[in-house]
């Protein structure tokens, strides 16, 4: 079994007398992928924000590598954790190039700038925005905006990226083909995700916080049981096969609830 690159020790977060998280203790190791989900205020995004160090936890503690992350500086933590947000608003007026360059910022002085440059490029390039590394910021499309901002984390070289609902806002297609691509660079991810649909192709394990607490740890068909999934969400899974491909279909699906006919 790998060595835990992150851990969580009773991890408890209050805000006005609530619960917002409560005892959560788990690890990830090297590599993992691991999809937080759960119903609007379970705690996702409060976990993912004391999880990368955003939110100091009321109490309980995070180590990374070993050592607690409140005791390594915020310069320190960035060489490590990269985050993509919900509320990201870059300057529009930024060339995409520049934008991305940015995550090279913690960086500064251990690299020559032609070096930082070509880190730089090859995110964009990865990303599939190579061709756009001259436009600026703000005439992208919301895709292109979310690639440029994984660009950014990814010339951040981070350790762990954290993503809080990386595919908002983006058309069915989009979505898939934006976490295949996070699937692709082969780091350890942590990611809050809406879409469940989502979940299984994506990660290599699932939390399922409810009412504040982590319900379940386990790998993605597990953690997408019939019975947690209509406990938790209140929805149906169908899983069946695939009218003309060799492989199963996973359907959520809100259960049907009208009276039966008299």
């Amino acid at each position: 079994m790998s060595a835990a690159l992150l851990e969580a020790h009773d991890l408890c977060a209050m805000a006005n007398g609530r619960n917002l998280v409560q005892a959560v203790s788990f690890s990830v190791a090297a590599g993992d992928r691991l999809a937080i989900i759960g119903p609007n205020g379970a705690g996702k995004t409060t976990l993912l924000r004391m999880l990368s160090g955003m939110l100091r936890p009321s109490s309980g503690e995070v180590k990374l590598g070993g050592r607690g992350l409140d005791r390594i500086s915020a310069a320190e933590r960035a060489l490590h954790i990269a985050v993509v947000g919900q509320t990201d608003q870059p300057d529009p007026r930024l060339a995409v190039i520049d934008y991305v360059e940015l995550g090279r910022v913690p960086h500064a002085g251990l690299r020559r700038r032609r070096e930082e440059r070509d880190i730089a490029v090859e995110a964009l390039r990865r990303t599939g925005l190579l061709p756009l590394l001259g436009r600026t910021v703000g005439s992208l499309s919301g895709g292109e905006r979310q690639r440029a901002q994984l660009a950014r984390a990814i010339a951040q070289q981070p350790k762990i990226l954290f993503l809080d609902e990386p595919t908002n806002h983006l058309d069915p297609r989009a979505r898939g083909e934006l976490l295949d691509l996070v699937a692709g660079f082969e780091m350890t991810v942590i990611a809050v995700l809406h879409d469940l649909a989502l979940v299984a192709p994506f990660a290599t394990r699932v939390a399922v916080m409810n009412h504040a607490r982590l319900q379940a740890l386990a790998a993605p068909r597990e953690a997408l049981a019939q019975q947690l999934i209509r406990e938790i969400f209140g929805i149906d899974v169908l899983r069946l096969r695939h009218p003309t491909e060799d492989r199963e279909l996973t359907v959520f699906e809100v259960p049907n609830r009208a009276a039966p006919p008299s």
